[in-house]
């Protein structure tokens, strides 16, 4: 594992407009900083990432743990996807006040909308620790002391590593664990809604237009962090002053052109750069294939549902967008990868691997990698296909089964130990009540109806006539006296009794099985990723995403999805027209959005040509939790608010190919023209610094406004 680390001082790459890549921002001198200037940056890496001064990375937090969010002015408004707030606006979205369907937008700071459980994070430096969290690791140890001793000296490190009280500290593994970092941050509590366009507006296209371009989203919202007296972070108080920040993105008006430099700066959820072929057939052959077939059930009873009824349709929009989000992605991804030849030029790749072991000799240290991985995936394929299943069906898809599943791990707790019954009652309590508050028990049955059989076990659809779950008073009636009771009370439950035994058969069998051979797996990945760079060192090699902070950069380029078809890089608003469908869930656009086309009330929103951008295209390398994500360009400035990939692109999870895999962003002149003209929200934009970067004629970054920390 410490030859890794010793290994990156003598790898040289050489400086050309390479792209791909999901980079470390404390990293970025040398090959990144050159490759970033070859596609036209004027960016530094100290303008990036500087622990002395404020810097680009000061402005991007991570939004409640799944998505990206930046700072855009010095009161600390805040700037993500409408979809990464969509479960805010809809806790506070009724029938009286469907923010869901009209919008929301705070005209004062008084009428911003706190929002319960909601965070943002920021970084406030990392450092890298592998020596220390790598010490007194040997070959001679088993995967369970090396681990053992990794969590050992992680926690060392964390109590003892320098920080202000209200900071925390958190390490990360990286190359397959083969290198940690350390991350001091800030969490900020107190963040309230301050705008978000209507779904018409924000989630434009909905399923339909789902991973793909041409694309007319304005997948947007606003929200604005709160701290106490000294800035600092603090939970809500009506005393909280808005937070000033160290930096802040300002918006260029000279939006984007093809070739423009592009940087999304984030934090990118989860990849698998490295797999090998055979794991990459697995997951798309067999794991994708039938994860898909469960949610396409779910789906058709939530989407008729939602139709029917606009009371469902606000209890279920979130949940529905959780659902179909995956569905079309992994559709997408096996296209990808079958489009991109992906598997074959992996294998391509390992049989240069494979030479590359035999011509230096390591033959007997890593010969049997590749071998190895041929035969354990063959044993893991099917646990690994039905723990998923599972998942989909009892915590993803049906609700009643969820609740099922939440009530056995209660049970399970008393029997060994039922001295923390009140903690378990308090605990499904909670879960119950969030689950009911956006319930309904029709769409629910039809769900179970549709999703069960897929998991191979048989239906019962009287168990919905005959459970207390299905009510939310009758539910928390099982929880009532004591452990045994409530044992008990559940055990005569019709729902509980009928899924007890599959999810017993979980946690028993499947689940047990799924971790020790993955375990095997996981630990041939990290000498797989040794490997690779001992045996490849010239090898381009950035680290997977994990939820920290990456730096990815390209270029506004179009694309040609399949033969005779070329996807320009820009949308416009005449699209949003061409599609518009009255009264469609997808597709219907509000008057006045067409009141401001027709007149051509565009202020100072449109481009050279008169026409307002919607949405455009980059070769930045993205996935889930990007979302959120500023697009930077060349001299530092916002020009576009990262959403989505193209459909055949989301392979870029496995395997990026800068040909097919483009990224998504709302061109933030289309945020700006939402925000003033449509919702006539102006104070807003007073907040904002807007520039002409272009118009100016500046070859120059812009000059930060910069603090010292």
């Amino acid at each position: 594992m410490r030859f890794l680390k010793i290994l990156f001082l003598f790898i040289v790459f050489q400086a050309s407009a390479q792209q791909g890549g999901m980079w470390i921002p404390s990293l970025l001198e040398g090959m990144n900083e050159d490759e970033m200037q070859s596609l036209g940056s004027k960016l530094t890496a100290q303008d990036i990432y500087d622990v002395n001064n404020s810097s680009l990375k000061d402005a991007i937090g991570h939004f409640n743990g799944g998505c990206t969010s930046e700072v855009i002015s010095d009161q600390g408004l805040i700037l993500t996807n409408h979809h990464c707030g969509y479960s805010q606006i809809q806790s506070h979205s009724s029938l009286e006040n469907d923010y869901l369907k009209d919008g929301f937008w705070a005209m004062n700071k008084e009428d911003e909308l706190p929002n319960n459980g909601l965070f943002i994070e920021f970084i406030v430096s990392i450092h890298d620790v592998s020596d220390v969290v790598l010490a007194g690791i040997t070959e001679s140890m088993t995967e369970k002391e090396k681990q053992s001793q990794i969590s050992k000296n992680s926690n060392a490190a964390l109590k003892t590593w320098p920080k202000e009280s209200w900071q925390d500290v958190k390490t990360k593994a990286f190359y397959e664990g083969n290198q940690y970092f350390l991350f001091v941050t800030e969490r900020f509590d107190d963040i309230r809604l301050v705008g978000a366009p209507p779904s018409s507006i924000g989630k434009f296209g909905s399923d339909t237009d789902n991973w793909v371009f041409p694309r007319h989203t304005g997948d947007f919202s606003l929200f604005r962090i709160y701290a106490d007296a000294n800035n600092r972070p603090a939970p809500y108080s009506k005393d909280n002053k808005p937070y000033t920040p160290k930096h802040f993105l300002p918006i260029s008006l000279d939006g984007v052109e093809e070739g423009d430099f592009t940087m999304v700066f984030g934090f990118p959820g989860t990849t698998s750069e490295y797999l090998p072929a055979v794991a990459i057939e697995h997951i798309t052959k067999e794991f994708n294939p039938t994860n898909i077939a469960i949610r396409e059930a779910a789906l058709k009873v939530i989407d008729q549902k939602m139709k029917e009824s606009d009371e469902v349709r606000i209890k279920y929009a979130s949940k529905q967008a959780r659902i179909a989000n995956a569905w079309k992605k992994w559709i997408g991804e096996n296209l990808g990868i079958e489009k991109s030849n992906a598997v074959e030029k992996r294998k391509a790749f390992e049989a240069t691997f494979t030479k590359a072991l035999k011509e230096k000799g390591l033959e007997d240290k890593y010969g049997n990698i590749l071998s190895e991985f041929d035969q354990l995936y063959k044993d893991f394929a099917p646990i690994n296909i039905k723990r998923r299943n599972f998942i989909e069906v009892f915590l993803t898809t049906n609700e009643l089964m969820q609740m099922t599943f939440r009530a056995y791990q209660v049970e399970q707790a008393l029997i060994d130990n039922p001295e923390i019954l009140e903690r378990g009652k308090t605990i499904l309590t909670g879960q119950l009540q969030g689950i009911h508050k956006n319930y309904d028990v029709d769409l629910d049955k039809g769900v179970y109806l549709n999703v069960m059989p897929l998991y191979g076990k048989k239906v019962d659809a009287s168990i919905y006539d005959n459970t207390a779950f299905t009510n939310l008073e009758s539910a928390l009636e099982l929880l009532e006296g004591d452990a045994e009771t409530v044992i008990k009370n559940l055990n005569n439950d019709a729902a509980y009794v009928y899924a007890k035994p599959i999810i017993a058969e979980f946690f028993d069998t499947i689940n047990t099985e799924y971790e020790e051979k993955n375990a095997t797996i996981t630990a041939l990945q990290t000498q797989y990723m040794t490997a690779l760079m001992e045996a490849l060192p010239n090898e381009r090699y950035f680290p997977d995403a994990n939820s920290t902070l990456r730096v990815t950069y390209g270029q506004v380029r179009g694309y040609s999805p399949r033969d005779a078809v070329y996807y320009s890089p820009v949308s416009y608003l005449d699209g949003v027209i061409e599609k518009y469908i009255p009264g469609d869930y997808e597709f219907d656009v509000p008057q006045k959005l067409i009141d401001l086309y027709e007149a051509k009330d565009y202020g100072q929103y449109a481009d050279s040509n008169g026409k307002v951008p919607v949405c455009f295209l980059g070769t930045n390398h993205t996935t889930g939790g990007n979302s959120g994500s500023p697009a930077i360009d060349a001299h530092g400035n916002l020009v576009g608010l990262n959403f989505d990939r193209v459909w055949e692109g989301t392979m870029s999870d496995m395997n990026y190919d800068p040909e097919i895999c483009r990224n998504i962003m709302v061109d933030l002149r289309y945020v700006l023209f939402i925000v003033d003209k449509y919702a006539g929200a102006k104070h807003l934009i007073d907040e904002m610094e807007l520039v002409h970067p272009k118009k100016d004629g500046s070859k120059k970054k812009k000059k930060r406004k910069s603090k010292k920390k």
